[in-house]
């Protein structure tokens, strides 16, 4: 075929369609959330009660788990869920028993329920 042919199925001036972007494979946090969870994660180590974390990033959600020794099952699970966003909030904290402490749309306001800031006693 030279260059001036047009391949068959395809007429001349014709626009040819690329496939659309993909949707993204997993879920993720973001820097802003990142940086939520790692300040309350360093807080908790220096108070002697968390260990290791680890992170998941999965088709349909994203979870952040914090456990005080390595080969236990996790303290908490703090889970990212999009699908949930509109009706519940994305986000919530899942005890190693499956309990949900808190549910919410906004990160910070979810945390609070593991935080736990020193206070003073009269």
């Amino acid at each position: 075929m030279s260059e001036s042919e047009t391949p068959p199925g395809q007429r001349a001036g014709a626009v040819v369609a690329f496939p659309a972007a993909a949707a993204p494979s997993s879920v993720t946090f973001d820097r802003r959330e990142l940086n939520e969870l790692f300040n309350l994660y360093g807080r908790m180590v220096a108070a002697g009660e968390w260990r290791d974390y680890a992170i998941d990033f999965l088709r349909d959600k994203a979870q952040f788990s914090v456990f005080r020794r390595t080969a236990e099952v996790p303290l908490y699970r703090i889970v990212k869920d999009p699908a949930l966003a509109r009706r519940q909030g994305a986000y919530s904290v899942v005890t190693a028993t499956g309990l949900i402490l808190k549910r919410g749309a906004e990160l910070g306001r979810v945390l609070k329920v593991l935080d736990k800031r020193l206070s003073v006693v009269n």
